[in-house]
């Protein structure tokens, strides 16, 4: 009878463990900001097309770019693609560093795998 007893206050230990991984998984999946997600759309769809569909698959996309690339890998490989396109001194490390072409290739995967998923 003790241990029938002890099984209770288990069971309610282990839902609230679960329910707090479950928790910590969406908020390490869902850690890009808003406004950078919308970015990525309008973006998206300028390139694909402004329809229904394009929203419906630059959506999807990002959501696959996000669960593969943690937000400040993301922050740096658009930098980087932003900063290699100046001309000069100021570029160069941009689009000759180890680590920016690095950061680049890892959001070029995420968005081929997305463009497979979404596309």
């Amino acid at each position: 009878m003790a241990r029938a007893g002890m099984l209770g206050p288990i069971v309610a230990l282990g839902v609230v463990l679960a329910a707090a991984s479950v928790s910590v998984r969406a908020q390490e999946v869902n850690d890009y900001p808003t406004s950078a997600r919308a970015e990525y759309v309008f973006g998206c769809m300028k390139a694909n097309g402004e329809s229904r569909q394009a929203i419906e698959q630059c959506s999807c996309s990002i959501d696959i770019v996000a669960s593969l690339l943690p937000y400040d890998r993301y922050v740096t490989a658009e930098t980087v693609l932003s900063m290699s396109q100046v001309r000069g001194d100021m570029g160069s490390p941009f689009r000759t560093s180890e680590q920016a072409t690095s950061a680049l290739n890892d959001l070029r995967r995420a968005q081929a795998e997305a463009e497979v998923r979404c596309f």
